[in-house]
């Protein structure tokens, strides 16, 4: 129980902060494509969330992204804050099957 229930809510924006823009979108886009894939039949709320979501940074992500304008790194930054708790639960729970199958 102590590896889903923890005393930081924790996703992969605030634990890639520090690290390039291109880092961490990479990593938030690749957790959303697994939330999608874990979704259920009957989440349709949360599917198209995450869709819209995919959806847009794949937009954004189609030029330079170790360099970036600055108006694609502004989006970019946006993206990922209007993003970070987007399947959070879905993505707690498969961090917390990983660290079980490790154990």
């Amino acid at each position: 129980m102590s590896g889903i229930l923890s005393n930081s809510l924790e996703n992969s924006v605030d634990a890639t902060r520090g690290q390039p823009l291109a880092a961490r979108i990479l990593a938030r886009k690749d957790e959303l494509e697994d939330a999608l894939a874990e979704l259920g039949p009957y989440e349709n709320i949360e599917r198209v969330a995450i869709e819209t979501a995919l959806a847009t940074v794949y937009l954004l992500i189609t030029g330079d992204l170790a360099h970036p304008s600055d108006v694609v790194a502004r989006d970019l930054n946006r993206w990922l804050e209007r993003n970070k708790h987007l399947a959070q639960d879905i993505t707690r729970r498969q961090r917390a099957a990983r660290m079980a199958r490790a154990a």
